[in-house]
């Protein structure tokens, strides 16, 4: 049987396009074999299952035989492919420029995404800082704030105007010509910018159960490029406006926040949360250092096609809508720049000191969330397996042994 034919015409250190040409013998043979696939599992009338002749199988079942041919030479093609060019993808291939001739061979492209080859000569001997700001008051007081605002209620206000800080429920309606008549019930504290500008200022001129027709002009700087500086006429009806009632600063209150037996107990706490968020910020800006410093001393470059891979992950992420994607791209870019750079440092580090996550670290970390959660650990591992957050925990424990071989051999100061 003619071999399947590839060839490399197009790379850079991440990426391989591979022109495929599985030979008309083998597409043949890729064919009887799904011919008989279809045969065994389907019932024509008057025959018996499995039995129905291979001539009206093909022309009954025609184009799912032909998907399966496709989808089996490019399996037997990338198998092959994996071998003779000993690549270490980092995701399945993509399919491009798919020729199908009748009777005549299978043509394509493979265009695959590989781990560059890189290897790190400078890995220590960097002077690095480690600054954990004091916390203040001030950084008490406020936090502290917040959770009375966590714990507020929201008491009716009659016959005034809504101010900022107040909570409101309105319904709004375009009068637009080609709007749809049904008017839209909002739920918002004023002056967090949960509405336009204006919209809020023509809220804020009502009374409850008041309704106004008025235009609202979009900023300039608004997400949605198709409304910037545009104008709409809307109608607004306030129905109910809040007001935050926090509750005081007492003992009542440290017992329903934590349980704690005073305020003072209730300030020691936050301040120790605090202290330990300002100890891990300064430990991740260490390691921020750290990796730039590899990135520079290694001339760590970040191949376009991981970039667009990470750009594309992000579109995903944030739901950008398809208009937008060549501004957010623009915007992002350097933000994937920087990550790839990083994975690539790390991935090179754990794999040339065999620094991957053991299955008895994965263990371990398991058995200490599950003490934190009240958990049995079989149930905290079954919860993370099912969200698909398990290689999440494998990675952030490569990454921790890594960092600790690392910082071994470079000087933290601070």
């Amino acid at each position: 049987m003619t071999d399947i034919t590839i060839q490399k015409i197009r790379e850079d250190s991440a990426s391989k396009s591979l022109q495929v040409t599985v030979p008309a013998d083998r597409v043949r043979a890729a064919e009887d074999r799904a011919v008989a696939q279809v045969a065994r599992r389907v019932r024509l009338p008057g025959f018996r299952a499995g039995h129905a002749p291979a001539a009206l199988v093909r022309k009954r079942y025609q184009e799912a035989i032909r998907q399966t041919v496709i989808e089996d030479v490019i399996r037997e093609s990338w198998d092959q492919a994996k071998e003779a060019e000993s690549l270490k993808p980092i995701a399945d291939p993509s399919v491009r420029n798919l020729k199908v001739e009748d009777g005549g061979p299978i043509e394509f492209e493979l265009l695959v995404e590989v781990r560059p080859d890189l290897k790190l000569t400078a890995l220590g001997g960097f002077s690095l800082t480690r600054q954990v700001p004091d916390v203040t008051e001030q950084a008490v007081d406020e936090q502290v704030q917040r959770l009375r605002e966590q714990k507020a209620t929201w008491l009716p206000v009659d016959g005034a105007k809504p101010a900022p800080g107040q909570l409101v429920r309105v319904d709004v309606t375009s009068l637009e010509p080609d709007a749809k008549p049904e008017p839209q019930s909002h739920t918002l504290v004023l002056g967090e910018g949960q509405a336009l500008p204006m919209l809020e200022e023509r809220i804020m001129q009502l009374l409850p159960g008041e309704v106004v027709d008025t235009e609202v002009r979009f900023p300039d700087d608004h997400p949605d490029e198709a409304r910037r500086g545009t104008t709409r006429r809307l109608r607004v009806a306030l129905h109910e406006v809040k007001r935050q009632e926090l509750p005081p600063l007492d003992e009542t209150f440290a017992r329903e926040v934590g349980d704690f037996e005073d305020l003072a107990a209730l300030r020691a706490a936050v301040r120790a949360d605090l202290e330990r968020d300002a100890v891990r910020e300064a430990d991740s800006r260490v390691r921020d250092q750290l990796v730039q410093r590899l990135v520079e001393a290694n001339g760590v470059d970040a191949p376009a096609s991981l970039v667009d891979r990470v750009l594309h992950g992000y579109l995903h992420a944030y739901g950008i809508p398809h208009e937008r994607e060549p501004e957010f791209a623009a915007e992002f870019r350097p933000v994937a720049e920087a990550q790839v750079r990083r994975d690539l440092v790390l991935g090179a580090v754990a794999e040339a000191n065999a620094l991957y996550a053991t299955e008895a670290e994965v263990d371990e970390r398991v058995a200490r969330l599950a003490t934190v959660r009240n958990l049995p650990p079989a149930q905290v591992y079954a919860s993370l397996q099912k969200s698909n957050r398990l290689a999440e925990l494998e990675r952030a424990i490569t990454e921790d042994k890594v960092f600790a071989f690392l910082l071994q051999q470079s000087t933290v100061e601070g």
